[in-house]
């Protein structure tokens, strides 16, 4: 598994480093504001060795209509690319860009991607900080299968977006 931690389960506002310690992504969000997703870019000045981001991407929040995603030069909405299914809309299901069906599922705590087909094979999967109380302290982590690496992007995305639904319908974070 490729594992994220998060500075912050406030995804609209964090760091994704990977197991090395290497920030990855970025996002941020002012307050009432859309959120911009940066992502790390190779760094080719042997002389500047600073980390350099690119936007990677953007989520368009509406309250009133759907909510947008900006990726790659195209816009979509969320309505039509990631649409709500299930029993007050704890699923969400998107076609990845390799035509696979994808599904999140939307846990009080945690959010769960899975191929949106027979197997039900998890993809992704977030765990929540911890304390430490009971077991070791950790901070909150988002696991991805390599299977799917090749869309990292759309899952980073998709991620934000389902914790803040998470998080509006009373999940903590977000």
């Amino acid at each position: 598994m490729i594992v994220f931690t998060l500075s912050s389960e406030h995804v609209r506002n964090t760091v994704f480093t990977n197991e090395q310690g290497l920030v990855i992504y970025k996002t941020n969000t002012p307050s009432f504001g859309d959120t911009t997703i940066h992502k790390i870019k190779p760094n080719t000045d042997q002389l500047d060795m600073r980390d350099q981001f690119e936007i990677m991407g953007e989520i368009e929040w509406n309250i009133t209509a759907s909510t947008k995603f900006r990726l790659g030069g195209t816009e979509v909405e969320t309505k039509s690319f990631i649409p709500r299914h299930g029993l007050a809309g704890r699923k969400r299901v998107f076609t990845g860009p390799d035509g696979r069906s994808y599904r999140w599922d939307i846990d009080r705590r945690v959010v769960v991607l899975s191929l949106n087909d027979g197997s039900q094979t998890v993809v992704a999967r977030s765990h929540r900080a911890t304390l430490g109380i009971i077991g070791r302290r950790r901070k909150a982590t988002l696991e991805i299968s390599p299977t799917v690496a090749h869309m990292m992007d759309i899952i980073i995305m998709t991620f934000i977006y389902v914790q803040r639904i998470r998080k509006k319908k009373g999940g903590g974070g977000g």
